[in-house]
């Protein structure tokens, strides 16, 4: 019997898919990505979340720059609390530890979903390199993906108030986590969530007053929106890492970094919101998790702030895509995901010669199996009957 033989290869697929193997894997990743940009001192984006607490412990201006560190701080107010476990510890700790709990946090998002625990685990692996690519910028997206997973995932369970929860701790820590008011039609008891969306909300927002004071917190959220309003400016670039997006697809392959947002946004919430009119779908598992793939995927190819590490967020959407699709899963689907992986997922890596991989950058090319792929699944809402899906959520 070879080592290939169909006994041992079903033995190997039923080890790759434990939920122990996942974690291990994960935290393995964490480890290995914080050693090496620990040891070259490459952690600048920690250095950031580190002096958020700090700062507001000695009521400094959140958003100006610091000589402890390059670039400014674009996170909320009550970042401050949710870094300062880890600014409390000396930098060498600290660092694996932050990205060891986001990655947690991902991975409690990820099972939380309402979906077989083998599809959450496939889930988990497909999004494991993008989850590498975040680790090595100390990525808050990674958390902030399970921030949204879990709002999404409490919802659909009737668990308004945590639902609510999730959305207000994301958003107040990172606008992004607003998005997760898209599942508000999908909660059972919309009251609660109103209810309870209204006090995480307020409890979040005095919160960081217990460290600091309340007059420097309210001035710090108008600081706070004065420095997204011109990060947001600066964002439009023909070079830069960021504004990988459609709308920067469009503007560097054009050369015209003057087209505006606003005509694509429209354009993109009309067709986001379009699916909500299929109100028969709303009570399908399968509706409500391409709904969730929409959402992650938007929220991403639709911002001029995305940059390489932004895209754990929008491949998280891609993997749940791909799992809802009925088996077997048709040839141009299962092109289309690898297209994804390997364009979205691969692009940054020596897979791709330098010169090939500097052309996806400035062209923003990592954004465009995404958008197909967004496009794609807003066509299958606006068609499909998800009451005939097949998804096994035990």
């Amino acid at each position: 019997m070879t080592l290939l033989s169909k006994p041992n290869f079903q033995k190997a697929i039923a080890f790759l898919l434990r939920k122990e193997c996942i974690i291990v894997l994960y935290v393995l990743l964490a480890i290995i990505a914080t050693s090496k940009q620990y040891l070259h001192h490459s952690f600048n984006n920690y250095l950031i979340y580190k002096y958020v607490f700090w700062h507001t412990l000695d009521a400094q201006n959140l958003y100006k720059n610091y000589a402890e560190y390059l670039d400014s701080n674009h996170y909320g107010p009550v970042f401050s609390l949710f870094a300062a476990p880890f600014a409390l510890l000396p930098d060498g700790l600290g660092t694996f530890l932050w990205n060891i709990a986001n990655v947690a946090i991902l991975l409690w998002g990820i099972y939380s979903l309402p979906l077989s625990q083998n599809k959450k685990t496939i889930i988990a692996w497909i999004c494991a390199h993008e989850t590498l690519t975040a680790l090595f910028s100390f990525q808050f997206n990674i958390a902030l993906t399970g921030l949204i997973l879990l709002s999404f995932s409490y919802a659909v369970q009737r668990k308004e108030v945590q639902s609510a929860f999730f959305i207000a701790l994301g958003t107040l820590i990172k606008l992004y986590g607003i998005v997760g008011l898209a599942f508000f039609f999908f909660t059972k008891n919309k009251f609660k969530f109103i209810l309870g969306g209204i006090a995480a909300f307020l409890v979040l927002f005095v919160l960081p007053m217990a460290i600091s004071s309340p007059a420097f917190i309210i001035q710090s959220y108008q600081d706070w929106y004065q420095s997204l309003t011109h990060k947001n400016s600066l964002n439009a670039s023909l070079t830069s890492f960021q504004d990988i997006s459609l709308m920067g697809m469009v503007r560097r392959i054009s050369g015209d970094v003057t087209i505006p947002n606003g005509p694509f946004l429209i354009g993109g919430l009309i067709l986001f919101a379009l699916p909500y009119f299929r109100i028969k779908q709303y009570k399908n598992l399968g509706f409500q998790l391409m709904l969730l793939a929409s959402t992650l995927i938007f929220t991403v190819i639709f911002s001029s702030g995305s940059e390489s590490p932004t895209y754990i967020i929008a491949f998280a959407g891609v993997a749940i895509w791909f799992i809802v699709q009925p088996s077997p899963k048709p040839a141009w689907i299962i092109a289309l995901f690898v297209f994804a992986f390997l364009l979205t997922s691969l692009s940054p890596t020596d897979i791709f010669p330098r010169t090939v991989k500097e052309f996806i950058r400035l062209n923003s090319l990592k954004a465009l199996p995404c958008v197909v792929i967004w496009l794609t699944l807003t066509y299958q809402m606006l068609k499909e009957d998800f009451g005939t899906y097949q998804i096994a959520n035990k």
